[in-house]
């Protein structure tokens, strides 16, 4: 996916000290959760972190989920288990979108 095509959410272009102070959190609790791979920042030729607006999203949530007593295993588990799930809907949507696709050929050459 180039960058062009990339939803704005998903752009890294965020600081670490804009995404700390957006989110209330610590330079190191965010590398923390960074360390616990729940989340993957990009490095600038510098190694300066850089994130999204998901990130910042993604963050929140893992902080809530602290409060609340969830173990970083048990987020990180969660997370994988719900890109697998979006990975599954995008394949289904693709299989769906290609049978349409060769449903309505073959009606229409029958037609032509």
């Amino acid at each position: 996916m180039s960058f062009e095509n990339t939803h704005y959410k998903d752009k890294k272009v965020i600081s670490i000290g804009i995404v700390s102070e957006l989110t209330g959190l610590s330079f190191r609790q965010i590398r923390y959760y960074e360390e616990k791979r729940l989340l993957f920042p990009e490095r600038t030729g510098k190694g300066t972190r850089k994130y999204s607006f998901s990130d910042i999203e993604k963050l929140v949530e893992i902080a809530n989920k602290r409060e609340d007593g969830v173990q970083t295993h048990e987020i990180r588990t969660e997370m994988k288990k719900e890109k697998e799930k979006l990975a599954e809907k995008s394949v289904l949507k693709e299989m769906l979108r290609g049978q349409f696709h060769a449903y309505f050929k073959n009606n229409h050459d029958r037609t032509s």
